[in-house]
């Protein structure tokens, strides 16, 4: 029980520092700004790390971009115009959810087409294999498979 407990207290731990990337420096001094420079760390790209937003990371860029967005809150941008800042400098990549555009549809209708393409492809073949029929039983045995299958069942076939 005290090693579990032991093993738990280990992993939370060592989560713990990937949720605490914002230095205390960072930290502006109005809370609603704070929570608002926040939300939109969460939704920036790190672009050293790539897998991870801006708030999480500990690349020093990702700092560099934490303190650009705070810089912009600070001068009174709108969530959207620092957002627009970041991607005319950094490129739609910087985007963790990329805007539904026209040079990004084909990344967000992509998972959707490829499943409603295997939905049609799969109804397609049950169609095929019911018209074929395929899922008819098998026609009756001859009386000489029937004279077989009783040779090879009955007490006196032997396993070998």
């Amino acid at each position: 029980m005290r090693r579990m407990m032991l093993t738990i207290i280990a992993l939370v731990l060592l989560a713990l520092p990937a949720a605490q990337a914002v230095q205390p420096d960072e930290i502006m001094a109005d809370p609603a700004k704070e929570v608002r420079a926040r939300e939109l760390s969460r939704e920036l790209r790190c672009m050293v790390c790539q897998n991870q937003s801006i708030d999480d990371s500990d690349a020093p860029l990702a700092r560099d971009l934490r303190l650009l967005v705070r810089e912009r809150i600070a001068a009174g941008d709108s969530n959207s115009q620092v957002l627009d800042f970041l991607v005319a400098r950094y490129g739609e990549f910087v985007l963790l959810k990329p805007r539904f555009e026209r040079q990004t549809m084909l990344l967000w209708l992509l998972a959707p087409l490829l499943l409603a393409g295997g939905g049609l492809a799969l109804w397609l073949q049950i169609r095929r294999r019911a018209r074929s029929g395929a899922d008819l039983p098998a026609p009756p045995l001859t009386p000489d498979e029937e004279a077989r299958l009783a040779a090879l069942m009955s007490d006196d076939a032997k396993p070998r």
